[in-house]
């Protein structure tokens, strides 16, 4: 149970644009009653998209709407389906309870693994709340402007040799194969990011798109999702104390407003 000095479940900042930024994998925070019973790996929560909402700082300015969540993907994994089930079949990946990391490195200590009814109450109390605000906020943004874009925002290390082989493309874009966007829409930000030079892309690679764009992505009922998977390479150190790296991160910053204003425009066509 958490304590009154446990701080909101996420935030919401609510812009003017039809665009509404989750970055579901941001937060730190993992409530005492749970941390007792995991190992000192689970506090460096490595496995976090650090600094997203750092690098995403113009879109607050441009006027979009921001959802970001406080506790950790630790604590509960809100980009993956209610039920925990494998977006991936076939492939390894964490779930909606992350048991280890993603060195597989186990999160908790033999015995203190959550059980069904933790995972229920977890689902209720962290999950739920989020996707309750995202999917109100989409509706509220789709009633003034009729079309709305969700843009998933996620990052990972260049090297996870449990999820793929070698190095990962810089610009990993997911439309869950387009079914979640307008036709095209991955290739075409992919493809631009080729053309601007100095980063490597792929559309619908390793990672089509994770729960929130698969469940939301609805282009026929005026909702289109894009996830975008980017390596952390390109903007930060990837090892502890994963530091936020100013240099790299001024040339990944243009790109992503770019890149968001190319999908705007592609919205606005569909």
């Amino acid at each position: 149970m958490n304590t009154p000095t446990d701080p909101p479940i996420f935030s919401l900042r609510r812009g003017h644009l039809p665009l509404l930024i989750s970055m579901p994998h941001v937060g730190t925070f993992i409530p005492d009653a749970i941390a007792v019973r995991m190992t000192d790996v689970a506090r460096y929560v490595d496995d976090c998209d650090w600094h997203l909402d750092r690098l995403y700082a113009f879109a607050a300015r441009r006027g979009a709407s921001i959802i970001v969540p406080t506790h950790a993907r630790y604590v509960i994994d809100l980009n993956r389906p209610p039920d925990g089930a494998n977006l991936y079949p076939g492939q390894d990946t964490t779930g909606l309870l992350p048991v280890d990391t993603f060195d597989k490195v186990p999160l908790y200590h033999p015995g203190g693994e959550p059980t069904d009814e933790e995972i229920a109450r977890r689902r209720e109390r962290y999950w739920q709340p989020y996707h309750d605000a995202l999917a109100q906020e989409l509706e509220a943004l789709k009633a003034v402007h009729g079309r709305v874009l969700l843009w998933e925002a996620h990052s990972i290390r260049s090297h996870v040799a449990r999820f793929f082989d070698g190095r990962l493309p810089d610009f990993n874009f997911g439309t869950a194969g387009g079914a979640s966007a307008a036709s095209g829409m991955a290739e075409a930000l992919a493809e631009c990011v080729m053309r601007k030079g100095g980063y490597t892309s792929v559309a619908n690679g390793r990672f089509k798109g994770g729960y929130i764009t698969r469940h939301y992505g609805l282009p026929g009922a005026g909702v289109h999702a894009v996830q975008l998977e980017l390596s952390q390479i390109t903007y930060m150190q990837e090892t502890r104390p994963y530091a936020y790296d100013e240099a790299l991160a001024s040339r990944v910053e243009p790109a992503l407003e770019a890149l968001i204003g190319e999908a705007l425009a592609r919205l606005a066509d569909a």
